[in-house]
């Protein structure tokens, strides 16, 4: 599963971002305000940090956001379409391009430094990858081939939606399950599973 990070320029990176103001909403009996946008943009900069080689699109409907976009070098899609499935979809319709491949991830993923590693170059244009997340019940990294007419069902249960949606398109399923990718932070208990390290890190 071993991935070139030097072969990986026929793919693409799609990252939909909230307004850093605007995010983990559910963390706020746990976290300030200024600390849940803090959190916000410090988790999406590891992310950004981590597609490094790809040509990364981050999809988003906030100023703020698009000017830090713009200057970690990634290029950025204005999201016109309602919800994260528009946003992806949104990104997704510009990243695939003359390209082969498209990876989606979330901008809150703590440990984030494999998420290249999931792309199999050899599988890539005809397979969809899949990195669930620690309940099996959400996508925390979606790969799939270009143009290959996907429609996106994130929110609740989109671990089982996307298998299915890949079914019916006709392409095979490759899950991924890793350990550090798995997790997210939407939620207090979210927070609970990382590390005191960790929570002790530039956000705060």
């Amino acid at each position: 599963m071993a991935t070139n990070h030097s072969s990986l320029h026929r793919g693409a990176v799609v990252l939909p971002i909230k307004g850093f103001s605007d995010a983990k909403a559910r963390l706020e009996p746990v976290l300030s305000a200024e600390n849940r946008a803090s959190l916000a943009a410090f988790t999406a900069g590891g992310v950004l940090e981590a597609t490094e080689g790809v040509d990364t699109f981050v999809v988003c409907d906030s100023d703020e956001v698009a000017q830090w976009a713009r200057e970690r070098g990634a290029m950025v899609v204005r999201q016109h379409k309602a919800g994260l499935n528009g946003a992806v979809a949104n990104g997704v319709d510009t990243a695939q391009y003359k390209r082969d491949w498209v990876l989606v991830a979330h901008s809150d993923l703590p440990f984030p430094e494999a998420l290249l590693s999931i792309v199999d170059l050899e599988l890539a244009t005809t397979t969809v990858t899949i990195v669930p997340d620690r309940h099996s019940d959400g996508t925390n990294v979606l790969v799939i081939p270009a143009n290959c007419g996907f429609t996106f069902h994130y929110g609740p249960g989109s671990f089982a939606a996307h298998q299915d949606e890949a079914a019916r398109i006709g392409l095979p399923v490759r899950i991924v399950r890793h350990e550090q990718l798995g997790l997210d932070i939407d939620t207090p208990d979210d927070l609970a599973q990382l590390p005191a390290s960790w929570l002790e890190g530039d956000f705060s």
